[in-house]
């Protein structure tokens, strides 16, 4: 695999490594995005411009699922790497482009194309730093696979969609996972070791819908901390990149499915996208268990918290913290009464939205006209957060056209 070509506001995706490196300026999200064109090319149209597909950009249906039985050593049940081998037990792709773990490090994401169902085992639980995913297209395409499954976060979906016409695919099916704050590998390691003194004991960590980090470790202790009582304080002001602070697609909004779990209160939640994305639902069949989605609770008064303290942090002043008196009570408080099921997808969705305009103004002004989509001034727009003149795009074609 070829070393990465340098560039600002990259996370290594894997276009750079191609052979074809400019491939960069008409696939990066962090470049000049097209989300109302490449949805239209995808799902036949952009997104509403009301409800909740302004949230989770176009979908046909969300649920709550459950692998029935959950998959051993799965993230969560397992859902996403269950999609992956049944699509390789029925023969209907060639390879599935994902990711696997560093023999030398668990939490080190290294990319795989996997042709034999069984081995799909091996992508199950999560990876936390940056991995090329893309440079393997090229490889994949030159063995000769002409239908792929790509598992991939937003960014490297973005991407592949921008260059899928060209890539010479006959058919790409799309499994997204929604992303949360990425960070380097080392970056992540630091982090563990502020929550336990013996990190390299934590084998799973998940940051769960009820407003708990859980942990496992090898002798088989499971740990629940509050999000609360994390060391976030600790960190390094750049532990999450400005790439990962400012980007405009958590939810995976170009995949065929979205397999997460914010809106799925302890379950997993589904995005179904379009017709590709039911039928990949469909293969499951009756190994999963679905119900509908809950929305529970207010979000406005966490999301004005959260951009009172983004606001303080772009500025250079201490984030203001809680005493530690009330961080018990409070803790207590937020699974039952807070944002709960598809309320807490929107309040974090307002809360990303909200981070990306306040760090760009901050640190990029000049990028703000071309990576800021409309969908996101309309999230942040009842919390006072509006755009100069200056910061706003043109409307894509597609938008033109309508």
């Amino acid at each position: 695999m070829r070393p990465p070509v340098p560039r600002n506001l990259c996370t290594d995706c894997g276009v750079s490594r191609m052979e074809d490196p400019s491939l960069c300026g008409r696939a990066c999200q962090f470049i000049k995005p097209d989300y109302p064109g490449l949805e239209t090319r995808i799902h036949g149209r952009p997104r509403a411009e009301t409800g909740d597909e302004v949230f989770f950009g176009h979908f046909r249906r969300m649920v709550r699922a459950s692998l029935t039985p959950a998959a051993e050593g799965a993230q969560w049940t397992g859902i996403t790497t269950r999609i992956g081998e049944r699509l390789l037990e029925t023969g209907a792709v060639d390879a599935v482009l994902t990711m696997t773990a560093d023999t030398d490090d668990r939490w080190r994401p290294v990319p795989v194309l996997i042709t034999d169902a069984a081995d799909m085992a091996k992508a199950r639980g999560m990876r936390m730093g940056y991995a090329p995913l893309l440079a393997l297209l090229e490889t994949a395409r030159d063995a000769g696979h002409r239908r792929l499954a790509v598992i991939g976060v937003p960014c490297q979906v973005y991407a592949l969609r921008a260059l899928e016409a060209e890539l010479g695919f006959d058919r790409l099916t799309v499994i997204g996972t929604p992303c949360s704050d990425n960070t380097t590998t080392e970056n992540f390691h630091e982090f563990l070791a502020l929550l336990d003194e013996d990190p390299d004991s934590i084998t799973y960590l998940e940051f769960r819908a009820d407003y708990h980090v859980e942990l496992r470790y090898a002798d088989g202790r499971r740990r629940e901390i509050p999000f609360l009582s994390l060391p976030i304080s600790q960190l390094a002001p750049d532990f999450f990149p400005l790439t990962c602070r400012t980007c405009v697609d958590y939810t995976n909004a170009l995949s065929d499915i979205t397999v997460g779990y914010m809106g799925g209160e302890g379950e997993q939640w589904l995005i179904v996208r379009n017709e590709r994305g039911q039928a990949l639902l469909d293969l499951l069949a009756d190994e999963v268990r679905l119900s509908e989605p809950r929305s529970l609770g207010k979000r406005r008064a966490a999301v004005q918290g959260f951009i009172a303290n983004v606001e303080r942090a772009a500025g250079g002043l201490p984030l203001r913290r809680m005493p530690d008196w009330v961080r018990p009570i409070v803790s207590w408080l937020q699974p039952r009464t807070g944002p709960r099921g598809l309320e807490f997808a929107r309040t974090r969705l307002e809360m990303k939205a909200a981070e990306t305009v306040i760090h760009l103004r901050r640190e990029e002004p000049r990028r703000m006209k071309s990576m800021i989509p409309g969908h996101v001034w309309t999230l942040v727009a009842p919390y006072g957060l509006t755009p100069a003149e200056d910061e706003l795009s043109a409307p894509s074609p597609a938008r033109q056209a309508e």
